[in-house]
């Protein structure tokens, strides 16, 4: 049976319901990381928390970030069918699945930490040593996943996502829901990120891989691909 995974990607459109801030999934974050399972023949499916239509970031939509994989994703007419109908977490069944991966983008902040699907699955498919993972604001889906006992996924954990300096130099601190960076922290997740902003930067601490940035999505991809190999 082929290696599966698992994309979660976003439902929202926008900040805070203002059709003026729109934002939504940064496709670079899923075509890259698309790209490096599909060259280990994995099997590769989506999930959204509310199941249905998958926005764009527009931000995203422009050189230098849409950049060739991005283009060929956005360009592939069988890709491109599968966002506007995305299955809903209550029609995933985890033991279908080797590893999920969260896709980042704003929008992620809103609907996916507190999404009670999203948090059974990731939990199931780490609890019998499944790999998850999440690029940029994608750790924001395991913010308040807990495991069995309890206990958040992330305490304890090296790990990374998009950094707050990085917020701030992407001119988005004060649109933002919340600090995403210190909720990991009070988690009690150990919160690591590279000395210089927006450079691929991924963390590997067992079966939690994550990646800080948007650039980090083919690093962490490839590592993700290592572990289930």
């Amino acid at each position: 049976m082929a290696t599966r995974i698992l994309h979660v990607v976003t439902n929202t459109g926008s900040f805070d319901d203002d059709p003026g801030h729109p934002t939504g999934l940064w496709l670079s974050e899923l075509s890259h990381a698309w790209d490096v399972f599909a060259e280990h023949g994995f099997d590769q499916s989506l999930v959204s928390p509310a199941g249905g239509p998958v926005p764009l970031e527009p931000r995203a939509m422009k050189f230098p970030l849409y950049d060739r994989s991005a283009r060929a994703f956005h360009d592939d007419p069988a890709l491109m069918r599968l966002l506007p109908n995305t299955p809903g977490p209550e029609q995933i069944t985890s033991e279908d699945f080797d590893a999920i991966y969260f896709t980042g983008g704003h929008a992620v902040m809103y609907d996916f930490p507190d999404s009670d699907g999203l948090q059974r699955i990731t939990r199931e498919i780490y609890e019998r040593g499944g790999i998850v993972s999440s690029v940029c604001h994608g750790y924001c889906g395991l913010l308040n996943t807990r495991l069995s006992s309890g206990e958040f996924l992330i305490t304890g954990h090296r790990m990374t996502g998009f950094s707050w300096t990085e917020e701030v130099l992407a001119r988005v601190d004060k649109l933002v829901p919340y600090n995403a960076e210190e909720a990991a922290k009070e988690r009690g997740a150990r919160y690591e990120k590279a000395k210089l902003s927006f450079v691929s930067h991924a963390v590997v601490d067992g079966n939690l891989i994550t990646g800080q940035n948007p650039g980090s999505a083919k690093e962490t991809a490839i590592k993700v691909a290592a572990a289930l190999q």
